[in-house]
């Protein structure tokens, strides 16, 4: 694992996150910000997710964690609920994780959506505790669905719970067909996976039989979604999984 950002041991020094939130927050616009956290915190991390999911459960507040490759396409899934999918993305807010750039956070914005933006500077992923205060900053309201969409990354992601509700794996046709064998432990701790832009398939050499195959073997409760958050096309029952996993949130 990475040394960069701690996974590799079992402490990390970090700075007050609130400090460094109180510090470094700047404004998108009115309700985006930007969190520079520049150290991951691991000590204590599945406490701190757990304290995570008692007031999610709580709160009735449905939390999913999007992990997946760099340019999967899960920020346009997140685009394409908000703007095309209201009964399911109202109450909808997203926590924004990438190393570093507001960008993410200004496109949900632009679709009309709620966003906060996380850095990570040099870490490859988000911690429980970078979510504890990534939610105090937001304020959820009961009820509220929440998408964490993690920093784009096959590995890290998938070894820290955050106290979510539901893991999707988000990979693309365009990645190729072995990446579950390849990051067997991302594809086998998720609840669904989301293999998207299905409508390049036929200018792609993909194997989606393949694909199914292994994911098969590696997570055969996991539910599979093949669909193009571009064009909508197969997003159906994605929708009718998201809405169920929300009503028992």
């Amino acid at each position: 694992m990475c040394t960069h950002c701690g996974c590799s041991s079992e402490k990390a020094n970090l700075s007050d996150p609130a400090q460094l939130i109180e510090n470094q927050v700047i404004s998108l616009k009115q309700d985006a910000s930007t969190l520079h956290l520049q150290h991951a915190l691991l000590a204590g991390n599945e406490a701190i997710a757990e304290h995570n999911r008692y007031h999610f459960e709580h709160d009735c507040v449905t939390c999913i964690n999007l992990m997946g490759t760099p340019g999967a396409g899960k920020t346009q899934l997140l685009e394409t609920l908000i703007k095309h999918h209201a009964h399911v993305s109202d109450g909808m807010v997203v926590l924004e994780g990438d190393q570093q750039s507001t960008n993410d956070a200004q496109r949900i914005e632009a679709a009309g959506g709620r966003a906060l933006q996380i850095n990570t500077g040099i870490g490859c992923h988000l911690d429980a505790e970078m979510i504890s205060v990534g939610v105090k900053a937001l304020s959820l309201e009961a009820g509220s669905l929440l998408f964490i969409e993690n920093v784009g990354n096959l590995v890290c992601p998938a070894l820290f719970d955050l106290g979510e509700s539901a893991r999707i794996a988000m990979m693309a046709i365009t990645d190729g067909e072995d990446k579950p064998i390849k990051y067997p432990h991302m594809f086998s701790q998720c609840d669904a996976v989301i293999i998207n832009k299905i409508d390049l398939l036929p200018y792609v050499d993909f194997d989606l039989n393949r694909v199914k195959h292994d994911l098969s073997h590696l997570n055969p409760d996991c539910e599979v979604f093949i669909l193009s958050a571009k064009t909508g096309q197969g997003i159906d029952p994605f929708i009718a999984w998201l809405k169920k996993a929300a009503d028992h949130g």
